[in-house]
C-alpha cells in the first residue's frame, strides 16, 4: 500500500484535543482545610483520637506528677520519686485494664454492669464502718489496703453508674418503655440517689457532682422530656443548696471564686489564690520543667487537685492549651462514637463516659482558674491517684472498644495488613514463573553482548 513500506496502513495521528481551561489553584489555607476535613471524616479518626489522646494525657500526667510531687515527698521524709512510682504502677495496671476493656465484646460489658454496681455499693457502704473506713482531708471515703495503699470506692461508683445505667436504659428502649416517665426514672434515679447518699455520708461533694452529671447525661441521651429533666435538676439543685448552706467549709469555697487575696472576708482562699499565682507566673512557655516555685509548700495539693496550676507554671500557656486540646479531642471523639452507633447500649455508655470525663475536667480546671468552687476532684488521667486512674482507664478502654466496633471502622481495620511478614500477591509458582523467565532472558542477553565485545 502506498505510503507504507511494510504494507500496513499508515497510522493516523489523533487530532489534538482542545485545551481544557485549568481550574484556579486552591488557596493554601483552603487546601489545608480540605485535607483536614477529609482526615477528620475517616472511619478510624475517633479510634485514633481516643487512643492517642488518652495515652498522651497519661504520659504527660506522669511527668507532671513526678515534677509536682518531689517537694511534698521530701517534706514527708520520703524519696523524691515516691509518688511517681506509685502513679506509674497504677498506670501499668490501668493500661492492662484499658487493653482488656478494649478487647471485650459488648455483651461482656453489659454482663459486668451489675457485678460492678454491687461491688461499688458494698465498698462504699464499707467505708462508713468504723475501723475500716479512713478519713483523708476531712472526707470519709477511703479504705486502707495495707501499708501506703488506699482505695476510694466512690471513684468506681462512676464506672458502675455508667455501665449499669446504660444497660438499664438500653433494655427499656428495646422494650419501648422509655415513653413512660416512671420507666425513665425508676430505678435509675433511686439507685443514683443511693450512690449519692453513700458518697455524701463521707462528705465528698465533688464526686457527688460528677455522679449527678452522669445521671443528667444518661437522661438527656435517653430523650427525657424537658419538664422531666427540669424536675430532676430542680430536686438535685435544691439538695445541693441545702448541703452547701449547712457546711461552713463549702460556703467558704464558694466565697473564694475569683479571689485575688489569700484572705477573702472570713474565707481562707490560700489554695485558690496561689493556684492563680502559679498560672500567672508561667507566661507563654513556662519557667521550665521542674522549676515551679509554688510547689515548694505554697500550693497545697500540687500533685493532685491543683496539678494543672503547676503545669501552667512550668509549661506555660502552651502547656495548658495542649492539655485542654487533648481533652477537647477526647470529648469530641466520645461524642462521635455515641452519635454514629446503632447499638443503644453503646450510645448510652459512650455518652456517659464522655460526660464523666468532660465534666470532671471542667470542674477541676474551673476551680484552678478561680471560676468554680474547689470541689476536690482530680483531673482525669492526669492528677495523682490510682483510685481515680484505674476506673478512668477502664472507661477509656470502653470507648476504644466502641470506636473499633463501628461498621466502617471494622472494615478499615480488616483491610489493614501487618507490615512485616506480609505475603506477596501472586505467590504461586505459576505466577512467579514469568518473573524468573524475564530475569534469565536479561542475563542471557547481557552475556551475549559481552561475548560480542
Amino acid at each position: 500500500m502506498p505510503g507504507s513500506r511494510t504494507g500496513r496502513p499508515p497510522v493516523q495521528r489523533a487530532s489534538r484535543r482542545p485545551a481544557v481551561p485549568r481550574t484556579p489553584h486552591e488557596n493554601p489555607v483552603q487546601r489545608l482545610y480540605t485535607r483536614a476535613r477529609k482526615a477528620w471524616d475517616r472511619p478510624l479518626t475517633a479510634y485514633y483520637l481516643i487512643l492517642g489522646g488518652s495515652v498522651l494525657i497519661t504520659v504527660l500526667g506522669l511527668v507532671m506528677v513526678y515534677s509536682a510531687s518531689q517537694i511534698t515527698a521530701l517534706q514527708l521524709s520520703l524519696p523524691g520519686s515516691y509518688f511517681f512510682r506509685k502513679q506509674f504502677l497504677a498506670a501499668l495496671i490501668g493500661g492492662a485494664l484499658l487493653f482488656a476493656a478494649s478487647r471485650m465484646p459488648v455483651k461482656l460489658h453489659r454482663a459486668l454492669a451489675y457485678p460492678i454496681l454491687a461491688a461499688a455499693v458494698f465498698l462504699m457502704a464499707l467505708v462508713q464502718v468504723p475501723g475500716i473506713g479512713m478519713s483523708v482531708n476531712g472526707n470519709q471515703n477511703w479504705i486502707s489496703l495495707g501499708g501506703s495503699f488506699q482505695i476510694q470506692p466512690s471513684e468506681f461508683g462512676k464506672l458502675a453508674l455508667v455501665l449499669w445505667g446504660a444497660d438499664l436504659i438500653a433494655r427499656k428502649q428495646e422494650r419501648r418503655l422509655l415513653a413512660q416517665w416512671k420507666h425513665m426514672l425508676v430505678p435509675l434515679v433511686p439507685v443514683t440517689f443511693l450512690l449519692l447518699g453513700l458518697i455524701m455520708l463521707g462528705g465528698d461533694m465533688g464526686t457527688a457532682i460528677i455522679l449527678t452529671a452522669i445521671l443528667f447525661g444518661l437522661l438527656w441521651l435517653a430523650g427525657a422530656p424537658t419538664r422531666l429533666f427540669a424536675g430532676v435538676l430542680s430536686v438535685a439543685g435544691l439538695i445541693g443548696v441545702l448541703l452547701i448552706k449547712t457546711s461552713d467549709n463549702r460556703m467558704a469555697r464558694l466565697a473564694c471564686i475569683g479571689a485575688t487575696e489569700p484572705k477573702s472576708g472570713v474565707a481562707d482562699c490560700w489554695q485558690a489564690v496561689h493556684g492563680i499565682y502559679a498560672l500567672a507566673s508561667g507566661g507563654f512557655f513556662g519557667s521550665g520543667l521542674g522549676a515551679s516555685v509554688e510547689k515548694w509548700g505554697q500550693l497545697p495539693e500540687a500533685h493532685t487537685d491543683f496539678i494543672f496550676a503547676v503545669t501552667g507554671e512550668e509549661l506555660g500557656l502552651a502547656g495548658t492549651l495542649s492539655v485542654l486540646a487533648l481533652f477537647a479531642a477526647l470529648g469530641y471523639a466520645g461524642i462521635r462514637v455515641a452519635g454514629r452507633t446503632e447499638d443503644p447500649f453503646v450510645r448510652y455508655a459512650a455518652g456517659g463516659v464522655t460526660t464523666w470525663i468532660t465534666a470532671q475536667a471542667v470542674i477541676n480546671i474551673g476551680a484552678v482558674l478561680g471560676l468554680l468552687p474547689i470541689a476536690g476532684v482530680p483531673l482525669p488521667l492526669f492528677s495523682y491517684g490510682g483510685s481515680a486512674l484505674l476506673p478512668t482507664m477502664f472507661a477509656i478502654g470502653l470507648l476504644i472498644a466502641f470506636a473499633r466496633d463501628e461498621p466502617a471502622a471494622r472494615a478499615a481495620l480488616a483491610m489493614r495488613q501487618p507490615r512485616f511478614g506480609r505475603k506477596r500477591a501472586g505467590g504461586s509458582g505459576a505466577e512467579r514463573g514469568p518473573r524468573r523467565w524475564n530475569t534469565m532472558r536479561r542475563r542471557a542477553s547481557a552475556a551475549r553482548s559481552s561475548g560480542e565485545r
